[in-house]
């Protein structure tokens, strides 16, 4: 009985320690002094009055009534209805992207022990200064130098899915200018305040495929006087280019379509777009060549009614030198993420998984120092998981089979990340200069660029004596 006793009494010890050790640790987390700064980061900038979420995130009395619902979303990491909206799986392939807003483990464990906890406010001392937003701001990447507006189009509620062109509009642009970085903006007369049942509820340009061209007198295109322009598509973010590869916007070219889907929203809806660009040095010169992917499958596409875990694969070989900037998975409303993999040799190697959410399309910029780096003749390969189940709230109605399709009810299987291509010289010299600026060695592994350490061994200068 004593034995026993002390074996109670030491158990009840221990209970005792673990349960003060996770009080004091949530008496640690409070609003101001841990929350609040997460908030300011990633959050506010959408999550304000005058913002496009649907509530302020500003002051404890606006959050703390949302912590479960924080808690939970923030807990989604990096799949459909996470919060913030940045899906790249942080566990596999490269972990370095530009302008990446997502959690780490430690501020997602913050969030949920803060919510749990009894919301503790914490002393105001501890607060971060407030940030000062300005609405007339919208541009994320900064005031464009040049902004090109389409014409209104008005969207009825309970309308069915629209494809088609939009007008032909000019540039305005009296002399070429290279590009650093483009924008897209939907201007629309949506009430930002009210809730949607929709997906892309808040907008209703689903995707427009663009181009910018030199026309002759009839307005038809002349040939090689062109430029492809990264795919606009639901709530995408903006697109910074290569350094060395910015493409060209032509003087008195105009702005075409190619495929334009709308959508309703539920809600009568007039809007437009505005593309912002912003432009290198008048005496910039690209030194590569930079090009948009369209890496998957648009047609052969068998999505099952009622399973999960279904997969569709995409291969494509490397004809040049090819450094990819962004990875860009599009799928449609049963997509749940898509793989990149890159396979040189015997060498196979997964870049980046990102997960998929059809509100909220997301391009995926890599850091300049761990872009992947691919030699021509690299495989590229990409895997898409489709969840067609009623667990999947993007799926109307999960009972029916899927195939491809415009339509958000139907599927597309695509890469629409931005690559660039060059010559055998310039790519030795971007690995020397990748080999420099992250100290590689001859046995350091580095993910997407599979002979980043090779030339240390077999690279042999024309000039080398033959007899050393």
């Amino acid at each position: 009985m004593r034995i026993s006793a002390y074996i109670n009494k030491g158990l009840l010890l221990a209970f005792s320690a673990v349960a003060l050790s996770s009080a004091t640790q949530a008496q640690e987390v409070t609003f101001h002094k841990d929350i609040e700064p997460i908030l300011q980061r990633s959050c506010q900038t959408c999550h304000r009055d005058g913002g496009v979420a649907p509530m302020p995130l500003i002051e404890y009395e606006q959050v703390a009534p949302y912590a479960g619902l924080i808690e939970y979303k923030t807990g989604l990491r990096d799949r459909a209805g996470a919060m913030p909206p940045w899906y790249a799986e942080k566990n596999i392939g490269i972990k370095h992207f530009k302008d990446d807003p997502s959690l780490s483990d430690a501020e997602i464990a913050a969030i949920s022990t803060w919510a749990r906890s009894g919301t503790p406010k914490g002393n105001e001392a501890d607060a971060p200064t407030p940030l000062s937003f300005d609405d007339a701001t919208k541009w994320k990447l900064g005031e464009p130098d040049l902004i090109v507006s389409t014409e209104d189009f008005f969207m009825e509620g309970g309308r069915p899915d629209w494809w088609g062109e939009l007008p032909t509009v000019s540039v305005g642009l009296d002399e070429d200018r290279y590009v650093k970085s483009v924008e897209i903006v939907e201007v629309n007369d949506v009430d930002m305040s009210a809730n949607s049942d929709t997906v892309g509820g808040r907008v209703i340009f689903h995707h427009m495929i663009w181009s910018t061209q030199l026309l002759d007198d009839e307005g038809q295109s002349i040939p090689g006087q062109s430029t492809n322009w990264p795919v606009h598509e639901v709530a995408r973010n903006g697109d910074v280019f290569d350094p060395d590869a910015g493409p060209l916007l032509r003087a008195n070219s105009a702005f075409r379509t190619d495929s334009v889907h709308m959508h309703s929203n539920g809600r009568d809806t007039t809007a437009h777009l505005e593309i912002g660009f912003t432009f290198h040095p008048e005496d910039y010169v690209p030194k590569f060549k930079t090009g948009i992917s369209i890496l998957g499958n648009g047609v052969d596409i068998s999505v099952e009614g009622d399973a999960r875990d279904q997969e569709l694969h995409a291969y494509t070989v490397l004809t040049e030198n090819t450094k990819i900037v962004t990875f860009e998975p599009h799928l449609h409303a049963p997509g749940e993420r898509m793989c990149l993999e890159a396979i040189w040799g015997y060498s196979v190697e997964t870049i980046s998984c990102v997960g998929y959410d059809h509100n909220w399309v997301r391009g995926y910029g890599y850091q300049d120092d761990y872009t992947p780096l691919l030699p021509k003749g690299t495989v590229l390969h990409i895997t898409g998981y489709f969840d067609n189940t009623s667990d999947n709230y993007n799926v109307p109605d999960a009972r029916n089979w899927q195939g491809s399709g415009n339509r958000s009810v139907t599927n597309m299987f695509i890469d629409l990340g931005i690559r660039v291509t060059m010559t055998d010289e310039q790519f030795m010299e971007e690995m020397a200069k990748r080999r420099k600026n992250r100290n590689l060695g001859p046995n350091d592994h580095v993910i997407g660029c599979p002979l980043c350490s090779a030339p240390l061994v077999w690279q042999i200068p024309d000039s080398a004596d033959a007899s050393d």
